[in-house]
Order: C-alpha cells, then sequence, then structure tokens
C-alpha cells in the first residue's frame, strides 16, 4: 500500500512539473490555466512520458530481482547476462543507418531506432542462450560468463562504431546510451505495457519457484521444482524486460540493481512480495528521476541514467556499509 501510495503521489508530481507552465492544477481545473492547451501538454505530452517511466523503471527492477535470484547474487542486475549490449548495438546501428527519431518509421508502436533495439536484444538472447545450454541444461555460471563476455564484446563494438559516426550521429548515440526517457505517445506506452506487464505477472506467478532457488538448486529440486524449467524461463523473460525496457530508454543505470536489493533488505527474500513491490519501487523511483532530468537544467534535460547513477551510486555504497550484506544472499 505505501509503494503504491509513493507511485501514484510521484505520478502525480510528474504530471505536475515540467518545462512548461501547466500543473496539476490545470489539469483538475481547467478554468485556472489556459483551457485546452494546458490540458494537452498534460495528457498528450507528460501523461505518456510518466507512465512509459514507470513501465520501463518496473520492468528494470523486475528483471533485476529476479536475475539475482537465478544467480544467487544480490549484485545482480538486469544488463548483467548481456542482452543490454545486443539492444545497445542495435540502437546504434539505427542511428548510423539513419533510422529512428520520433515517429520515424513506426511499427507496433515503437519507431525505427527502438526495432532495431529490440531486434538486437532478441539476438542477443538467442545467441547467450545457446551458448549457454549444453545438453540441454543451462549452466547459472555458464550463463554468467556467456553474459559478461558478450557485454566486452559489444562495448567494443560500441566503440568501434562511435569512432565512424559523424559528430550529430555521436551526440544521439552518447545520448541514448546514457539512458533517457522518450516523449512519445500512448501507442508506445500501450505496446510497453502489454509486454511488461505480462511478463510481470508470469514472473510473480513463480515467486514460489524463486523462494525454493534460495535453497540452491538441489535444494529447489527436492521441492519438486524443475529448475531447469525456471532458470530458462526466468532467463528468457528476464532478458525481455531488460531488452523492451533498453530498446525504449537505452542503459539506465543502477535502477535495477539498488531497488530489488534495497527492498529485498527491507522486506526479506520472500519473492511473492519482493516482485511486485520491486515493480513498485522501481516505477516510483525512474518517475522521480525523470523528474528531476526534466527540470534541474531548464530548458535543457540530461540523460535520466545521469541522475540514477548520482543517486543510487552512493546510496548503493551506504547500504552497503551499513548493513554489511555485499556478500550474502537469502
Amino acid at each position: 500500500m505505501i509503494l503504491t501510495a509513493v507511485l501514484a503521489c510521484s505520478i502525480l508530481a510528474g504530471l505536475s512539473t515540467g518545462g512548461g507552465e501547466g500543473g496539476l492544477r490545470e489539469l483538475l481545473f481547467p478554468a485556472a490555466g489556459d483551457g485546452d492547451g494546458t490540458r494537452q501538454i498534460l495528457l498528450q505530452v507528460r501523461l505518456p512520458r510518466v507512465l512509459l517511466a514507470a513501465l520501463i523503471g518496473g520492468a528494470l527492477t523486475v528483471a533485476g530481482a529476479v536475475f539475482q535470484a537465478l544467480l544467487r547474487n544480490p549484485l545482480a542486475d538486469p544488463f548483467v547476462l548481456g542482452v543490454s549490449g545486443g539492444a545497445s548495438i542495435g540502437s546504434v546501428l539505427a542511428v548510423l543507418a539513419g533510422i529512428g527519431g520520433t515517429g520515424a518509421g513506426m511499427a507496433f508502436g515503437l519507431d525505427g531506432r527502438m526495432l532495431f533495439a529490440f531486434l538486437g536484444a532478441l539476438g542477443a538472447l538467442i545467441l547467450i542462450e545457446k551458448i549457454a545450454t549444453v545438453d540441454g541444461s543451462m549452466s547459472v555460471y555458464t550463463l554468467l560468463l556467456t553474459g559478461a563476455i558478450f557485454n566486452a564484446f559489444s562495448g567494443a563494438l560500441i566503440y568501434f562504431l562511435q569512432s565512424i559516426a559523424s559528430l550529430e550521429q555521436l551526440h544521439d548515440i552518447v545520448f541514448s546510451l546514457m539512458g533517457h526517457v522518450p516523449s512519445t505517445g500512448f501507442g508506445t506506452v500501450a505496446v510497453l505495457a502489454i509486454g511488461i506487464l505480462a511478463a510481470v505477472l508470469y514472473l510473480f506467478l513463480q515467486a514460489r519457484d524463486y523462494n525454493a532457488m534460495t535453497l540452491g538448486e538441489e535444494g529447489a529440486t527436492q521441492l519438486g521444482v524443475d529448475v531447469e524449467r525456471v532458470k530458462r524461463r526466468t532467463f528468457v523473460l528476464g532478458s525481455l524486460l531488460t531488452g523492451l525496457a533498453v530498446s525504449v530508454a537505452g542503459l539506465v543505470g543502477f535502477i535495477g540493481l539498488v531497488v530489488p536489493h534495497m527492498l529485498r533488505l527491507v522486506l526479506g527474500p520472500d519473492h511473492r512480495m519482493l516482485i511486485p513491490c520491486s515493480f513498485l519501487g522501481g516505477a516510483s523511483f525512474l518517475v522521480l528521476a525523470d523528474l528531476l532530468a526534466r527540470t534541474v537544467i531548464l530548458p535543457g534535460e540530461l540523460p535520466v541514467g545521469v541522475i540514477t547513477a548520482l543517486v543510487g551510486g552512493p546510496f548503493f555504497l551506504y547500504l552497503l556499509r551499513t548493513r554489511r550484506t555485499g556478500h550474502e544472499f537469502r
């Protein structure tokens, strides 16, 4: 209930504040503003962006929570298994090919750059799963190592592509990779909502299996859990959540690490609570971070990934210092 109220307040704050003069008062009481113009700004510009930020934040934190359960590592984040690298490569290739920009090449609610990024994420997901699966069994250690190697490869390839980009293209690439919530329409929000909420719901229904996985694979098997099925579906759905988020917003760091880790400290290891609370907490965090990114240097705008790193990094170090749980997993 508390996190739901926090999310509601965050959304109201996001609607109330921005570069224009319109605020929540003008939305609720049209006579207080300039009528239709103010309402259009709030409903057609700010509201889709705020909802998009909530969906992206929720997707990244749930992906982080289930990856921490899969890897039995509280320091795992959504980007650790390499899918974000594939999405980043797709996004960069779209910029170099002149494909992208809001509304350019729209399909399924996504523009050309977003589609390229999501296809890159899907390609990385398939490749990493094939490499990490041997004789029908997915090794967590092989999966983690494959993800690390793919991230290193994708980083090197992105640096090469940046070196051949024009100055204008380089600006677009850097801004997208630093993480940003684009101003878009309700079509993109609807597509993201369907994919993200469906994946989150399925992962929530597997919460008991994740609780059993905290005992280790052997312990979970003794409790009747199909460990291979859980590992495979967790990797696929967590990677899809990450791919959807990165294809739209780029690399928004720390949120998928800090929020689920903090909630695990507060709520404990029960994933029946952890998964929905991670979604609500991550959604609230990114909505507020995007609010700061939009307003702190008006009329300019910061990448939201800068805000999440500046806030999340020091706070996470504080948690590690005070709770001393950096190498524990429950």
